[in-house]
């Protein structure tokens, strides 16, 4: 397998591909955004090597700051995945970008598919897409990978934040309006590694755009449920509510799931459910999950 190169390493991605590329005996290395600038050239072309897979978790992922903050976001999301586009073409350096389901409308009735038209209604969504565009202009045969709602279950995360809620708060409301794929981190980082061991081989997946996510689809409010339920505690505590009772500066999706049929179709191994998902990432100390 090449070596594969992380930016962003420091996220909740970048370390899931960080630990789980090391136990696979991959050849891996990483930098936070405090140790490469993807919007530099210079870092950038000396951090590449000949040879690399890179896979890009770099991002500027304030969504509601970017609706004040764009020229930064854009920077971060549109201009530095370019620039890794374009060391890779000149090192011989294969890229994965990944990228988010805030590049279309979210207001479909059924999963998107990879060439349903983009139309981002948030600063972040027209950031990313703009990434998007920059990589595969400059590197058709790079993979631009879309994926949703991705938690780890610690830190700040939506269900690390449920976790927290159920412990300081008798009832929880919950917005019910707003249908994605839950992702657990570290199911989407060995989706990631499985594409980039593909790369240069016989069966190496043609360059494009691919959706990964967790299968199925929820509410916030049924994932916050699913949360309660698996760390025993009462899911009737968590109430549903519109997003109206939640504004924000940046509009969420109404509908965001991603259709991964492409995924599957390349011969990469579709990601499990995502109720199975969530116990593993709530019980991982126990199942390894």
């Amino acid at each position: 397998m090449h070596t594969v190169l992380v930016t962003g390493a420091r996220g909740q991605l970048g370390r899931h591909l960080l630990t789980r590329g090391q136990a696979a005996g991959v050849a891996i290395r990483g930098y936070g955004s405090g140790e490469l600038d993807i919007t530099d050239p210079r870092s950038v072309a000396e951090a590449v090597r000949p040879g690399d897979v890179v896979l890009n978790c770099a991002a500027y992922t304030a969504v509601d700051a970017a609706e004040t903050d764009e020229a930064e976001a854009a920077a971060v999301n549109g201009d530095g995945p370019a620039v890794l586009a374009r060391a890779c073409a000149a090192a011989g350096a294969h890229l994965v970008h990944v990228s988010t389901d805030y590049v279309f409308a979210g207001d479909a009735a059924e999963p998107y598919p990879v060439d349903a038209p983009t139309d981002p209604r948030t600063a972040y969504g027209r950031t990313k897409l703009a990434g998007e565009r920059g990589v595969l202009g400059a590197l058709p045969s790079a993979h631009v990978v879309r994926t949703a709602w991705v938690y780890t279950g610690s830190g700040a995360d939506f269900v690390a934040t449920m976790r927290r809620l159920e412990h300081d708060r008798d009832t929880v409301s919950v917005v019910d309006d707003q249908r994605g794929s839950p992702t657990y981190a570290r199911d989407l980082a060995d989706a990631l590694l499985e594409l980039a061991s593909r790369v240069g081989g016989p069966d190496a997946v043609p360059g494009g755009v691919l959706h990964a996510t967790n299968a199925g689809e929820a509410t916030w409010f049924e994932l916050a449920r699913a949360v309660f339920a698996e760390i025993g505690a009462d899911p009737e505590r968590v109430h549903p509510c519109g997003s109206a009772e939640f504004v924000r500066p940046a509009p969420r999706p109404a509908y965001s799931v991603l259709d991964g049929s492409a995924w599957s179709a390349a011969g990469l191994t579709p990601l499990r459910p995502w109720r199975a998902a969530l116990h593993a990432a709530l019980h991982a100390g126990e199942t390894g999950g």
